[in-house]
């Protein structure tokens, strides 16, 4: 695949669109990269919350915590 790539540049390409395939390449890249790791900390990582925590629970943790809870 590459020789065909080659020869396209060889021709002489719209620099505009050569431009416009870089910066979309690079953002494919970063775009594919951030869900490449996003995916593997999802994996790695225990999940924040596994299941809601009532309000009362909240609360009371917030009371051990020492910090007063919003609202009150």
């Amino acid at each position: 695949g590459n020789k065909i790539i080659y020869e396209t540049e060889a021709k002489g390409l719209n620099p505009g669109l050569i431009v416009l395939l870089v910066v979309l390449g690079l953002l494919l890249i970063f775009l594919v990269g951030n869900y490449v790791l996003y995916s593997y900390a999802q994996k790695t990582l225990p999940p924040r919350k596994k299941k809601p925590v009532s309000k009362k629970k909240m609360k009371r943790e917030r009371l051990k915590q020492g910090v007063s809870a919003p609202g009150e």
